[in-house]
């Protein structure tokens, strides 16, 4: 099965990407998402048909996009739109895409192995300096700057002390990830509604990011034009909104 792989950072501007990077280590249970929504004249559900179409055309009849294009139809169902017999037929086009790029490498130092002691924190008036680290990754050995304290007794550096107080060096892959939705007029072709959701995690398997992205994508559908939000997918389906623009 193929992956597609897009520059999702350059479709959507993360509001808060430190924020997101920060939640990665969180609950993994909670899936965060900045989803951005756009509409005009988008008609309330009044007996009018759809199809699920791809927006990118290599898509196009596999059976990857099939999967995914159920959930979107699930969720345009819900909202009370009718499926058509074919596109053809449909008075709403639902173009569909996603993607995951290629992901970016992380350096993550833990400080002291001991989780209740940092030795980053503590005693005012130090002062830090920087000193290059090797770190193997899986695609080599890099080089990491990585701060080191100078502490009021002498000089103190964590990658050289004692055993049990030695740090921890740890590399990791952040994938960002997107699906984008629009939904144009079959009649003339106007466009009615346009939303990116995006997210970054530490999974590039479309299988688990795209079922999350369409439940970001749905939640408070079509949301107010224009606005971006942080949408937090929870298993037990209480999703929470949040503005971030």
């Amino acid at each position: 099965m193929t992956k597609q792989k897009r520059n999702w950072g350059r479709a959507l501007k993360l509001a808060a990407a430190p924020a997101l990077l920060a939640g990665l280590g969180a609950c993994a249970s909670t899936f965060n998402a900045d989803v951005a929504r756009f509409q005009s004249q988008l008609p309330a559900p009044q007996g009018q048909t759809f199809a699920v179409v791809a927006d990118d055309p290599s898509l196009a009849g596999g059976l990857e996009f099939a999967q995914y294009a159920d959930l979107v139809e699930a969720e345009m169902e819900r909202l009370g739109y009718t499926q058509a017999a074919s596109p053809e037929t449909a008075s709403l086009l639902v173009r569909f895409d996603y993607g995951v790029d290629n992901g970016r490498e992380r350096i993550r130092s833990t400080g002291f192995r001991d989780p209740f002691y940092d030795p980053w924190y503590g005693f005012g008036g130090s002062s830090y300096s920087y000193r290059p680290v090797a770190v193997r990754t899986a695609k080599g050995t890099r080089v990491a700057y990585v701060p080191v304290r100078n502490w009021g007794y002498g000089y103190y550096d964590p990658w050289f002390s004692g055993r049990g107080y030695g740090n921890d060096i740890s590399s990791y892959t952040v994938y960002t990830s997107g699906v984008d939705l629009k939904i144009d007029r079959a009649s003339d072709g106007e466009r009615l509604f346009e939303g990116k959701a995006e997210a970054m995690s530490t999974s590039d398997r479309l299988q688990y990011l795209v079922p999350n992205l369409v439940d970001a994508m749905f939640t408070d559908f079509p949301g107010n034009s224009g606005e971006t939000l942080r949408i937090s997918i929870k298993p037990e389906g209480e999703n929470k909104v949040r503005r971030i623009d």
